[in-house]
């Protein structure tokens, strides 16, 4: 059932490269009628999120996103950069360096394979002109928000100046540890923030989930406004649910695009919501409209 695909799961599928992804369905009539534009404004740099098409074929993904007027595609690996670059579509944050959500970098047993990992990845990312890498603080594991800090910084310290070298942006992601990701250790924008704090480079940024922080934290506003420096993509989805961003759910998308976009905000806004209506493709140009201020 497409409400139950868990993105960890489909990470799995895609973490060395997804290209993976079926076709689309038929369209269904659901709208919401003040966010029915035929041209993109322009202030936003619009982008989904593979694995939330899972039964799309990246080629189908890419020629629907081009026609809605999305930029890029979010989550993509290696494998896939060759069907974006034959649409003309950026990979706005890469994957594929990454072990897995819940063993990252927070965890020293792990450092040894994702400095491998990521010493490998980040001039491939480089070299295919793209500038953002995604990363993972891993679960908890019983360590307190203070030794759960000074192992990343620990370990990051180990492929930052690669980064730095090929100008790609390791960007960590924050996710909900109350109902997707039990134990995630990087779960507020707070400790996130701080972590960047102490690595002090400019190619080390959150990803910052609006669904995830909606979950975790709420003052969703008030969070992007006080930590924008260190965020450099968000993502969106419905609250509760996961599913389209539309009047089902208790986010107000277009204010919190707005606020985005006040702080200087020049990145990517990607969709990553789970269709839960028959036409997707509809409920994706839905959601870009909705976020098109």
């Amino acid at each position: 059932m497409a409400e139950e695909l868990s993105r960890r799961t489909a990470l799995k599928n895609i973490v060395a490269g997804t290209a993976a992804l079926g076709v689309s369905a038929t369209l269904p009539t659901f709208a919401m009628e003040p966010y029915k534009s035929t041209a993109l404004k322009g202030n936003v740099n619009h982008s989904v999120c593979a694995w939330c098409f899972g039964d799309m074929e990246l080629d189908a993904l890419c020629v629907e996103a081009k026609k809605i007027g999305i930029k890029a595609i979010d989550l993509v690996g290696p494998a896939g950069w060759p069907t974006l670059k034959k649409h003309g579509l950026d990979s706005s944050m890469c994957n594929g360096a990454e072990i897995n959500l819940v063993d990252g970098w927070n965890d020293p047993k792990f450092h040894a394979t994702l400095i491998k990992n990521y010493t490998e990845m980040i001039p491939k990312v480089a070299a295919a002109g793209y500038k953002q890498l995604i990363c993972f603080s891993g679960n908890r594991r019983g360590k307190d928000d203070e030794t759960g800090i000074n192992n990343c910084v620990e370990g990051l310290k180990q492929v930052i100046g690669l980064a730095e070298k090929h100008n790609v942006v390791l960007v960590m992601e924050l996710l909900n540890s109350k109902v997707d990701h039990t134990d995630y250790q990087c779960d507020t924008t707070k400790w996130g923030a701080e972590l960047a704090r102490r690595l002090g480079s400019e190619n080390f940024k959150l990803l910052y989930d609006i669904y995830h922080m909606q979950i975790d934290e709420g003052n969703v506003i008030s969070n992007i406004k006080k930590y924008h420096q260190y965020i450099s993509h968000y993502h969106t989805a419905g609250v509760p649910g996961r599913n389209e961003i539309d009047d089902t759910q208790e986010l107000f998308y277009p204010a919190i695009i707005k606020a985005i976009l006040a702080t200087g905000f020049k990145g990517y806004l990607a969709q990553e919501f789970i269709p839960k209506y028959k036409d997707k493709i509809k409920s994706l140009r839905d959601a870009v409209n909705i976020c098109d201020v």
